[in-house]
């Protein structure tokens, strides 16, 4: 199907020119790859960045099966490339029942731990009713973006890989995750100021696309009034991730960044051509289609060096791989906004050293960086567990209180904080209305954690 076509068999075009969509309960939603909604209509080319294509209100459940109490507005819009070309992607938009343009109030942009290449994991599928998304991560982050709503915050969750599912793209996460905000705040009917305090949040995944919307802020989004910035675990090297990986139990990690990387980079392509095996080629084809936890659970201790004609190493070492390796790692400029950085020391998929690194970056280049170097937990564990902190650390940047010194280091465990598990009991009462499809309130889960 052509753009034209699509644009036409969806019914809307641009905002402005044709009406809204509106919700279609009960709705059977369709992949990304075969819905017209996701494509953009002729000539969005020429808009600016940030401008709404298309919008239309949907349905969101837990786990695809449990309808939630509130309803979310989806918006295509126009963002960009790594390479400066224009695309479009779709953020799904959360928005508090009490919020009006008379009471306009923080704005929340979370990036969900995508790390997949199929279209299943995308947020704007994954969170919706119906959908068929095992395995997808976002899944479960609808617990802490129902948190981030129960404080009074709109959230904005983006598709920061794009339509094409291009998971470790550098900068381009961060031009779709600004430019979702910029679309945000400039549709009406939604009572979203651009004048709100603007706020990032993602871990993993979602924390490398995080970073790279804080390093990019200064300069493509200079507008924006962003005031703070969490990259919990941000995937800091992920030509380092990689050698970790390979061969680990989280090997599929990894073998999902080649298999994205190749429609980004010809050269890596051309060397995967050239030194795949036939069941290497065939895996990083099968694994495009795959949602994160399946592609983890099928791909344990995988080990690539099995799957190319030469020692991996050798391949690796090759100018072509280490251009990308050098191209995807962050670090390259410093954010504009505070930033909290949240690092498990005993991660087993991020390293710590690379975190140590890109904290230091960050802190050489000017940035305030407040650096939770967590002694106690691990990668999976401490993303729930910092949960309090880092709405508690939103809030405060949000109420514009001041940081203090330009690198702040903390070492105590979440797990020895007694106000996590304060925090953390409030968490566990909105994920039981999640879960059971209840009404989510205003209560803020920060207010636990002092």
């Amino acid at each position: 199907m052509n753009v034209g076509s699509a644009a036409a068999a969806s019914g809307a075009g641009w905002i402005g020119q044709t009406p809204h969509q509106q919700l279609q309960r009960g709705a059977k939603p369709l992949r990304p790859q075969d819905d017209p909604f996701h494509l953009p209509p002729d000539g969005y080319e020429h808009a600016e960045p940030g401008t709404v294509l298309r919008s239309r209100d949907v349905e969101l459940a837990f786990l695809g099966l449990i309808p939630q109490s509130f309803t979310a507005t989806q918006l295509l819009y126009r963002t960009t490339d790594l390479h400066g070309a224009p695309e479009a992607t779709v953020t799904t938009l959360l928005v508090p029942a009490d919020r009006t343009p008379q009471t306009p109030g923080p704005i929340l942009s979370y990036q969900c731990a995508i790390d997949a290449v199929s279209d299943r994991c995308f947020p704007s599928y994954a969170l919706r009713r119906g959908a068929k998304a095992v395995g997808a991560l976002a899944q479960f982050e609808l617990l802490l973006i129902a948190a981030a709503l129960a404080e009074g915050w709109a959230v904005s969750v983006p598709d920061h890989e794009g339509l094409h599912g291009l998971w470790g793209a550098p900068a381009e996460p961060g031009y779709h995750v600004l430019d979702g905000l910029r679309a945000a705040t400039s549709v009406p009917h939604l009572g979203l100021s651009p004048d709100s305090p603007l706020g990032l949040w993602g871990y993993s995944g979602g924390g490398l696309a995080t970073a790279w919307a804080a390093e990019t802020a200064g300069d493509y989004a200079p507008e924006l009034n962003i005031v703070g910035a969490v990259l919990g675990s941000p995937v800091a090297d992920l030509g380092h991730a990689f050698r970790r990986l390979n061969g680990s139990i989280y090997s599929g990690l990894p073998a999902m960044v080649v298999a994205a990387l190749t429609h980004i980079y010809p050269d890596l392509d051309r060397v995967i051509q050239q030194h795949a095996t036939d069941e290497g080629k065939a895996m990083l084809l099968d694994i495009e289609q795959q949602t994160t936890m399946r592609a983890v659970l099928r791909l344990i201790r995988k080990d690539m060096d099995n799957l190319v004609d030469r020692p991996l190493q050798e391949i690796l070492d090759t100018p072509e791989v280490q251009r990308v390796f050098d191209a995807i790692k962050l670090g390259t400029a410093a954010p504009k906004p505070p930033v909290l950085i949240v690092q498990a020391v005993h991660d087993r998929i991020v390293a710590v050293a690379d975190i140590d690194d890109l904290a230091q970056a960050y802190t050489a280049g000017g940035s305030e960086v407040t650096y939770h170097r967590d002694m106690f937990s691990e990668h999976m564990l401490l993303h729930p567990m910092s949960a309090p902190m880092t709405l508690r650390w939103l809030r405060d940047r949000f109420a514009g209180r001041p940081l203090g010194d330009h690198l702040v280091r903390t070492k105590w465990p979440t797990l020895l904080n007694p106000s996590t598990y304060r925090g953390m009991a409030r968490l566990a009462v909105i994920s039981a209305k999640v879960i059971t499809g209840r009404r989510i309130e205003r209560s803020p889960l920060s207010r636990f954690d002092r």
